[in-house]
């Protein structure tokens, strides 16, 4: 077996209240908003405590709503040395946002983050993991270095596209106008750190009742099983892959699934993990 190079990192989305807002339908349920309150409260330093008790140092999304909501808390994210980057303001829904609401959010929000940090944001990640065909050329616009949104590739870095197009199905007309393949467009200077929804913590364990398809109440013990066969996998096959995590205090703050990466992180092949953002 040749020498690996591995980049191990955990991307902390601190979606709280703006989740809420944004993405899960319980804008309207004070019971749901009181869960937004618990992941910026008691989840994030929970979290934190983890990353301390294995000296890790991670990448923390933090939509805008979030900072303005919970200052107290994202400051211990920034004391403690994390990287912090972009996240929408509400964890809107990017693809329903006009090319005006985009820039505005993401004005603000670079600014704020900007502000807080005492230096601008690298990196992003689309609210829902749903990017808009807009974000790519607005993201270069600012400066930015890297997106962690994407899914072309599940191990491997790589540069992003923006462009593409495809034919969809209309089923009333003749099927010749829309058997089209997909059109590739132009591969751009952004980094893309691939996302993996099968690598997220929050599909499989949080309950949302507006979610047809919602879960909750999957066994940790599964989820760190699919974990680790991704990196077993990837360790047997390449010589050189990253493996990031995506966890969100909602979620991972609970105390099943804090232990469920305490026992993932010392007993992995790897023994650390660094920043999901690049070096």
């Amino acid at each position: 077996m040749g020498k690996k190079r591995v980049l191990v990192g955990y991307g902390v989305d601190i979606d709280a209240v703006a989740g809420w807002l944004g993405s899960y339908g319980g804008e309207d349920s004070v019971s749901d908003i009181s869960r937004g309150l618990w992941a910026g409260h008691i989840g994030t330093p929970r979290v934190l405590k983890l990353f301390e008790k294995y000296n890790i140092k991670a990448t923390w999304f933090i939509p805008g709503h979030s900072l303005d909501t919970f200052p107290e808390e994202c400051a211990m994210v920034r004391d403690a040395g994390h990287e912090i980057g972009l996240h929408g303001y509400s964890h809107e829904n990017p693809s329903s946002l006009s090319t005006e609401q985009q820039r505005d959010i993401l004005d603000k929000t670079y600014n704020m983050l900007t502000d807080f940090c005492g230096k601008p944001p690298r990196g992003i990640v689309a609210p829902w993991w749903e990017a808009s065909a807009e974000m790519v050329d607005l993201l270069l616009q600012y400066g930015i270095e890297y997106d962690h949104s994407m899914s072309h590739e599940d191990c491997q870095m790589y540069w992003l596209r923006t462009g593409d197009t495809w034919t969809k199905i209309d089923y009333e007309k003749k099927a010749e106008t829309w058997m089209k393949p997909l059109v590739r467009g132009n591969t751009t200077g952004l980094v893309e750190i691939p996302g993996s929804w099968y690598i997220d913590d929050l599909p499989p364990m949080m309950f949302i009742k507006n979610s047809a398809n919602s879960h909750g109440w999957v066994n940790p013990r599964d989820v760190e099983d699919i974990w680790k066969d991704h990196f077993d996998y990837f360790y047997r096959e390449y010589d050189e892959f990253v493996f990031p995590m995506t966890i969100h205090p909602d979620v991972s703050g609970r105390p099943h699934v804090l232990l469920m990466h305490e026992r993932h992180v010392p007993s992995s092949p790897f023994s650390y993990a660094v920043r999901i953002g690049i070096s």
